[in-house]
């Protein structure tokens, strides 16, 4: 069996390495991944620009394929260039920093990589790890992070993947990794509404013309039973069942057009 391993911290960022070091048991692994830190890109792909693919040898001399894209293009090659067939899995992360709620669907570059593998029918997982530490969360694999918990719990659900496959009418799981796990248990949760209330900074270049910083504050208002409520106050390891079908009801349109 076969696991395609990617994410958007970078193919130099220790949670990816973490991610192979959790499965490696399990199957063979490919690990794939952007060259450069992609926070943020989403699900973007790269149409008029030349890609280029350089390998790596990972800290643990193992090989790997950086891209010099985004994460959607690294799995696009890794599934039609680099791999000779599909993979049996395809694994995101371990994202440095948690990925929550409906704002960060279509934000996470981890996300991205895991919607595009999961469009073609791949069981895909994409895991995030919470740390306490903002200035860590851009890290490429220069900071020591403690993976041992979530490669721990990434080999228990990939291990149920490989052998059951996923549900049907599921896509993809989203699972987030407290950065002080309660136990060692799977909380199904719904995705939570928090966003980021927009921070812009202005400020100005050496010739005084503007420039600006977006950043942002997170605004919870999640319940009981999301993702954020449960990772944040409850300390537990939350999996979310994610479909790539976004269509609502069309009884109702067809009503409202009327």
């Amino acid at each position: 069996m076969k696991a395609l391993i990617s994410n958007d911290d970078g193919i130099t960022a220790s949670g990816i390495l973490a991610a192979k070091k959790a499965v490696e048991n399990l199957c063979d692994t490919y690990v794939i991944a952007p060259e450069t830190q992609q926070s943020g890109i989403g699900h973007a792909l790269t149409l008029y620009e030349p890609l280029r693919v350089n390998e790596y040898t990972l800290k643990d001399g193992s090989l790997g394929y950086g891209v010099s894209g985004t994460p959607t293009d690294a799995v696009t090659l890794g599934l039609f260039e680099i791999l000779e067939e599909h993979p049996d899995i395809m694994i995101s992360g371990i994202n440095t920093g948690y990925n929550l709620g409906q704002a960060e669907l279509t934000t996470s570059g981890t996300l991205g990589a895991a919607i595009e593998a999961a469009s073609f029918g791949i069981p895909t997982i994409a895991i995030s790890l919470e740390v306490a530490r903002d200035d860590i969360k851009f890290e490429n694999g220069e900071i020591e992070i403690d993976f041992d918990f979530a490669g721990k719990m990434l080999n228990k659900l990939a291990k149920i993947v490989l052998k059951k496959g996923l549900p049907e009418g599921i896509d993809l799981l989203n699972v987030n990794i407290p950065a002080n796990p309660i136990n060692e248990e799977f909380e199904v949760v719904k995705l939570g509404k928090r966003m980021y209330i927009p921070n812009i900074e202005e400020r100005l270049d050496p010739r005084g013309k503007s420039y600006y910083w977006i950043g942002g504050e997170p605004y919870d208002f999640d319940e009981p039973g999301t993702d954020g409520y449960e990772l944040r106050r409850g300390q537990k390891t939350t999996i979310t069942p994610l479909k790539i079908d976004l269509t609502n009801d069309m009884d109702s349109l067809k009503k409202w057009l009327k």
